[in-house]
């Protein structure tokens, strides 16, 4: 690497090795200049700003409020940041600049620091010009021996069970209750139901609401069912439409009869340009579903690969208990598999090649998933 010093005499830096530890004067070579003069704090993390470059120097933990090494592939800064990272960092993943300043990555371990690689932003988000987050991508992924080095393992809780998977072709109600109140925290205080239209929904929409009072998540994060406030019928009046996909692509709806609505109707998935095709489950089974794929999709800890072949798919799940439902979204028939703390959502839109998704409450309970033998574009734990 080449910097320049104060008096813009050109130097010969040399390369750092990753997991090498090192010392202030070799993070000065690095950002090409005082260890001091560009040097702040985001969410507990040392960053030193200079003309060569970035360092920096997280803190070896595992706390999601705290910046810090957040997996082998990734490192997350926690804003607010100071203006000066916040525009080094902005700039860094567009292409503002035709040959974008490195940023190494270190992590403090007691009284040394150790290097672990160069990274580039993949994603940040502001408010009223300030960061607020960013997520950083090593360009070379961490070793699982190195990763516990800089991200101790944390030990793990207790996860939710899963004595609701018994009553899934038995009482469904009592199962929807005990995955999502296992699922999620509750917050806040349960509000009285609102008068008049919950009556006349069904049973399974009416709980899901109760469940959401105090359980926001419940509704969903990716995809959502719609507050009771906005349901509303379709163009010709004869659906109601309770749920949306989250860029409108889709809807769900109920058909409305001389009776008003069923019990347990069926339910029916629509593209906006499409005939309506009916869910395989009805809404009992349906809550469940949809509840089961927000689970994987909005958790934090997630795990993610794409284009799995069947023996694959197998063995990943082979340790996994399969939800005893019919499959789930016509777009791409979903199968749900779950441990404690774990859903695990399998996809398949057509041909030969299935999609993996998985949700945990916890990161050790991702702990089943580590050592198999597949190309994760996400691993979380």
């Amino acid at each position: 690497m080449v910097v320049k010093d104060d008096a813009g005499v050109t130097d010969q830096v040399p390369p750092v090795i990753p997991a090498l530890v090192f010392d202030g004067e070799r993070i000065s070579g690095l950002v090409g200049g005082s260890v001091t003069a560009g040097r702040f704090v985001v969410g507990g993390a040392g960053i030193v700003i200079g003309p060569a470059g970035t360092v920096i120097i997280a803190e070896a933990n595992d706390a999601p409020a705290r910046s810090g090494v957040w997996s082998a592939e990734e490192v997350r800064l926690i804003g607010p940041a100071p203006a000066p990272v916040t525009e080094r960092l902005m700039r860094s993943p567009w292409g503002a600049d035709e040959n974008p300043l490195p940023i190494h990555i270190t992590v403090r371990l007691g009284e040394e620091v150790l290097y672990l690689g160069t990274a580039q932003v993949s994603r940040a988000s502001t408010c009223d010009g300030v960061l607020t987050g960013c997520e950083l991508r090593f360009e070379t992924p961490l070793s699982r021996e190195l990763l516990n080095r800089v991200r101790p393992p944390i030990a793990p809780v207790d996860l939710p069970d899963l004595e609701w998977l018994r009553e899934v072709n038995g009482d469904r109600a009592a199962a929807l209750e005990h995955f999502v109140t296992g699922w999620y925290p509750a917050a806040g205080t349960a509000e009285s139901p609102s008068p008049g239209s919950p009556s006349r929904l069904p049973g399974g929409l009416r709980q899901l609401y109760r469940l959401a009072k105090q359980r926001p998540g419940a509704l969903g994060t990716q995809n959502s069912i719609l507050p009771e406030r906005d349901l509303h019928t379709d163009h010709l009046g004869e659906m109601l439409v309770f749920g949306v996909e989250n860029q409108g692509g889709f809807f769900w709806s109920l058909l409305w009869t001389l009776d008003g609505l069923e019990t347990d109707p069926t339910v029916w998935f629509r593209e906006f340009d499409e005939e309506p095709t009916a869910e395989q489950e009805q809404l009992s089974g349906f809550l469940i579903q949809f509840s089961l794929f927000e689970a994987s999709m909005g958790a934090d800890y997630l795990a993610m690969s794409l284009r799995l072949a069947a023996p694959q798919v197998e063995r990943l799940t082979q340790d996994l208990h399969l939800v005893p439902l019919r499959p789930f979204w016509p777009w791409a028939p979903t199968y749900f598999y779950v441990a404690p703390g774990l859903v695990v959502r399998v996809s398949n839109a057509g041909g030969e090649e299935f999609d993996v998704w998985a949700g945990a409450t916890h990161r050790s309970a991702l702990d089943p998933l580590a050592d198999l033998s597949v190309s994760w574009t996400r691993f979380d734990g």
